[in-house]
């Protein structure tokens, strides 16, 4: 087992935090405004519901159960040619951010269509009774209802957003898990792994705890 050195770990392990930040990060911000609309547009031009739309509500089902299932990695690796056209170059936390978003933005859309989905009929009918728009009832009635559960599903993808991000360390994104691979994995250095995995922990652990106190909120 090699020696640990702590004053050469310290440098490389608090810069390793910073990417892993702006990963999710970035990666949530831009995932929950573009999974939210998608959901909502989802929700919305259901068959029977209040925009009706079948080829917009086909087009985004299809798009979203193709990217679900395909793993992670898999996906970082197939846009790797994309994440270089767009940022000139496929390494770094910032060019792992495009894969991120891409597939959190999938499972939030199927998240936020399941909450809305869930909203009381009775009170949608009754704000279609009084005169109100499709929009108006969207936006004043499911929305709102919806909040609680909603809250409590972002806050699932953001911690998944934070072990991927450790997945994207395997394809040059850096972050921890680039840390863990590089200089705990490949030199055998179990005190890097060790620390990593605790921080890794510690970092769910608070992004469960925020998003419970958010929910908590809005559900009063």
């Amino acid at each position: 087992m090699r020696e640990f050195d702590l004053e050469a770990f310290l440098p490389r392990f608090f810069q390793a935090l910073a990417e892993t930040g702006l990963m999710v990060s970035v990666a949530f911000l831009g995932a929950a405004v573009i999974g939210i609309l998608m959901g909502l547009l989802l929700y919305a031009s259901r068959p029977g519901n209040l925009l009706e739309n079948r080829v917009i509500f086909g087009v985004l089902n299809v798009v979203i159960n193709v990217i679900r299932p395909i793993p992670f990695l898999i996906v970082a690796i197939a846009l790797i040619p994309l994440t270089r056209f767009v940022f000139g170059t496929g390494i770094g936390p910032l060019p792992a951010t495009l894969p991120l978003v891409l597939v959190a933005s999938v499972a939030i859309a199927r998240v936020a269509e399941s909450n809305l989905v869930a909203v009381d009929p009775g009170s949608i009918e009754a704000g279609a009774a009084m005169g109100a728009s499709p929009a108006r009832v969207l936006f004043t009635i499911v929305v709102p209802e919806a909040l609680g559960p909603l809250t409590l599903g972002l806050t699932y993808i953001l911690v998944a957003l934070v072990d991927a991000t450790a997945v994207a360390g395997v394809v040059g994104g850096g972050g921890l898990g680039d840390l863990a691979l590089k200089f705990g994995y490949a030199r055998f250095d179990w005190i890097t792994v060790l620390i990593v995995v605790v921080t890794l922990i510690v970092l769910v652990q608070l992004a469960q705890l925020i998003g419970n106190a958010v929910a908590k909120r809005v559900l009063h």
